[in-house]
């Protein structure tokens, strides 16, 4: 055999301890896991069929089968299986998946072959991702190895694992069960996604790696991503990885055996659901939902069909779906099923349904519990489209954008392609009849009503500045959420209901009625007026970053100093907008990162930055030596061709405070996905534009009397692909083919690696009818695969 066996110690251990559980938990049907169906969901027992039709991938098979989704999850990506998972493992989750994966969703494609054929297959298709996974380069590298834990790790990640929102779908951490508070195991651990199987499933490696970037191997978002960092995600990994330490070697793969694993994977209708480079899904089995409700995958004892781990209460949902009448499936409807889908509802209410159970509520905290339940239980979605602007609920769900620092629970990223059509669902189907604002009439009016805001919101009015913080800057007191966000997240008919009555918008709030009853407490302010008091905070905080701070609000400035390693702070700036990241070296080489556009945006030598406060949180921060200055537009984008205009940024001041296109980057394709720190502490940023995948360090070069800030790019596309990339904008001179200069950098741009394909055009040209600049356009052409880049930013002052 190709694969080795474990050691008779390891699986003895691993035997016991599975017997020890299996003898404490509470013993379940066994079945498919969906955490969503075991919450206070919303479904019927046809609707519920029709989630598990979309849940088990029907319609790989059974074409037209699903009445409610137009197509099928991607199932979890193969080309780095060899690396990512034990071979001892992967050939026995083949054999029964069941078995090795309780509450897997994937069926024992093998059930209706002998032992001898099924043990062939599970060694042969291990083999032939192997030698796959070599071809392509895929994963940090090709070999499974596992690696000792780090016990000093061990209880950072179990407090990771509690806090951050794991135990809403994982009431199984490692091979131990997660207790409550009590000591007693949660009531819904039988209908989680169990985690017994990881310690043997994966390595330190690849389950860090795994858990850094979920989406990246299972793309379909039920295992989202909870915005782990690197170190982080390696702490969580280790204590899941906690009960088991051994080797695991691998035998060199057997040619012959991989070509009939290749074989076997479209014999056996593997990718109708895995999407495989060189294998096609063979056509469908059926077409339409005329199927025996009785017959085929549902059958309990067929012989010709792969099987299923399902209930009967599964199998009779399922059968409900397929004999029910068809109609079309409401929005209503389809907001419950993707709440359920995605186990929304184990952290959020939605109407009467849905919410933290009592056994999981101890493991929600926060750092504000002064702020009472409001803090630590996530928001109700209750009239979530008449509450949320369209904007900022993409900006939550895909973007990764928050407001509840305070709050230990992350909102999960499911992924941009399996939630994309539920901020439209949402503005459907909530509606409050429309309130509006009060407008003011002159120059004086308005700002006789934005100096009445002001000072409600102050200590002197309404005190709203002791709860909560201000355009980045913290309260004294609770560290609520920051005011200023309030017009780019609410719309004004949902505002202003709550805070004449908070309570019956968010029960239990710690917030008080300042108008309480409709009457105005403060009536020495704009005469008393209610509809005057709220439009005009709402008019206030339209302001944005440029509202001038209420009254009783201070800041305190702190001069941040780079030590021994590097240091970055993020916070909004002038020099990077709102989501500004600033990064120091030791020897005193800094940029700022506009994450937002997904933009280098200055540079400079000297002292670091000043901020509002010490830490890593939303306070602005100042270069504190001359900055130079790069534009803060897209850095890339896919020009229709040379004389096609750049799409710039938005401007915004005081006469034109809204933004006008608040969707800029997300609108040309631009995604944020976060940075990881390495050992010195340096950040790498992660991003995409369209289709391609860019990662984006920068190290000082301190060698020569001018120092270079080196930028590194490496862009992944699956396909080839052209994109301009914007270098450099003011009066830009240019040295050669790829060197520019301006009066105070040079850049230099080169290829890197071993793609040596030869670059697009350059174009310098002039911009701008008021005050007309030049920039530099550079066209990339991006190879399929990753290509490697590097840009040098020479500084001459």
């Amino acid at each position: 055999m190709l694969i080795l066996p474990a050691p008779r110690a390891v699986i003895l251990c691993l035997g016991l301890q599975l017997l020890f559980w299996l003898c404490l938990a509470p013993q379940v049907e066994a079945q498919a896991v969906v955490p969503g169906l075991a919450g206070d969901h919303a479904l019927s027992e046809a609707q519920v069929g029709e989630l598990l039709i979309v849940e088990l991938r029907c319609a790989a098979c059974h074409e037209g089968i699903s009445a409610s989704a137009a197509t099928v999850p991607p199932a979890p990506r193969l080309d780095e299986a060899s690396w990512r998972i034990s071979p001892e493992y992967l050939k026995a989750f083949i054999l029964d998946p069941a078995g090795s994966h309780p509450g897997a969703k994937m069926p024992d494609v093998l059930a209706r072959f002998d032992p001898r054929v099924r043990e062939d297959a599970a060694a042969a298709i291990p083999a032939y991702l192997s030698v796959l996974a070599k071809q392509q380069g895929a994963g940090p590298g090709s070999v499974f190895e596992r690696e000792p834990v780090d016990a000093a790790r061990v209880a950072r990640g179990r407090k990771l694992f509690h806090a951050v929102g794991c135990i809403a779908c994982h009431a199984l951490s490692g091979n131990s069960p997660s207790v409550n508070a009590a000591g007693e195991l949660p009531d819904s651990a039988g209908a989680a996604v169990g985690l017994g199987h990881v310690a043997s499933k994966y390595s330190l490696a690849s389950l860090s790696d795994f858990l850094f970037q979920p989406l990246r191997v299972r793309p379909a978002g039920r295992m989202p991503d909870m915005g782990l960092s690197r170190v982080e995600a390696e702490d969580v990994a280790n204590y899941l990885l906690a009960e088991v330490s051994m080797t695991e070697d691998s035998d060199p793969v057997d040619l012959e055996l991989a070509e009939l694993g290749g074989a076997l994977l479209q014999k056996l209708s593997c990718v109708s659901c895995h999407d495989l480079q060189g294998l096609s899904a063979p056509a469908p089995v059926t077409k339409g939902r005329n199927l025996d409700p009785t017959g085929g995958c549902l059958s309990e004892d067929s012989k010709k069909t792969p099987r299923y781990q399902m209930s009967a209460a599964q199998r009779a949902a399922l059968r409900a779906a397929l004999v029910a009448e068809p109609e079309e499936v409401s929005d209503a409807a389809r907001i419950d099923q993707t709440l359920t889908s995605f186990n929304c509802i184990a952290c959020h209410v939605r109407g009467e349904h849905g919410g933290v159970s009592l056994e999981l509520a101890p493991y929600f905290g926060t750092s504000e519990p002064e702020l009472g339940d409001a803090a630590r239980i996530p928001p109700p979605l209750t009239l979530a489209g008449a509450k949320l602007n369209l904007e900022w609920m993409q900006r939550v769900l895909f973007d990764g954008e928050k407001v509840r620092p305070f709050m230990d629970t992350r909102m999960p990223q499911f992924g941009e392609a399996n939630l994309a059509h539920l901020p439209a669902l949402f503005e459907s189907v909530d509606h409050l009849d429309p309130l509006v604002p009060l407008g003011f009439d002159g120059d004086e009016e308005r700002r006789a009503a934005r100096d009445g805001a002001r000072k409600l919101l102050g200590t002197t009015g309404l005190a709203c500045v002791a709860c909560h913080n201000f355009n980045g800057k913290e309260t004294v007191g609770f560290k609520g959420i920051d005011l200023v966000t309030s017009h780019e997240r609410l719309k004004f008919s949902w505002f202003k209901r709550f805070v004449v009555d908070p309570q019956e918008y968010r029960p239990g709030v710690v917030m008080p009625e300042s108008w309480s009853g409709g009457i105005a407490a403060h009536t020495e302010i704009l005469g008393g007026d209610t509809d005057k008091q709220i439009s005009a905070i709402w008019d206030y905080l339209s302001l944005g970053r440029s509202a001038r701070d209420p009254q009783g609000l201070s800041s305190v400035s702190q001069e941040l100093v780079v030590g021994d390693r590097t240091r970055t702070y993020r916070g909004r700036s002038q020099i990077a907008g709102f989501r500004g990241i600033a990064v120091g070296y030791p020897g005193g080489l800094s940029y700022a990162f506009d994450a937002n556009n997904g933009t280098l945006s200055g540079i400079w030598r000297g002292r670091f930055v000043s901020a509002r406060w010490d830490g890593q949180g939303a306070g602005g921060f100042n270069p504190s030596s001359r900055p130079i200055r790069l534009a803060q537009d897209l850095s890339f984008y896919k020009l229709k061709g040379p004389d096609d205009p750049w799409p710039l940024k938005p401007v915004m001041d005081e006469e034109n405070p809204v933004n006008p296109d608040p969707q800029y980057p997300r609108n040309r394709g631009y995604r944020f996905r976060g940075y990881h720190l390495d050992q010195a502490r340096t950040p790498t940023f992660m991003y995409s534009f369209g289709k391609l995948d860019v990662t984006d360090k920068c190290e000082p070069i301190l060698e020569g009397e001018r120092p270079v800030l080196r930028r590194s790019l490496s862009i992944t596309a699956s396909d080839p692909e052209t994109i301009w990339f914007r270098a450099l904008t003011g009066e830009v001179q240019a040295l050669g083919p790829r060197a520019f200069k301006t009066g105070e950098l040079e850049l230099r741009l080169e290829r890197a690696g071993e793609h040596r394909l030869p670059f697009g055009e350059t174009v310098l040209r002039s911009f701008g009818e008021e005050d007309p600049q030049l920039e530099l356009l550079i066209q990339l052409i991006i190879p399929r695969g990753t290509s490697k880049w590097r840009i040098d930013y020479e500084l001459l002052r």
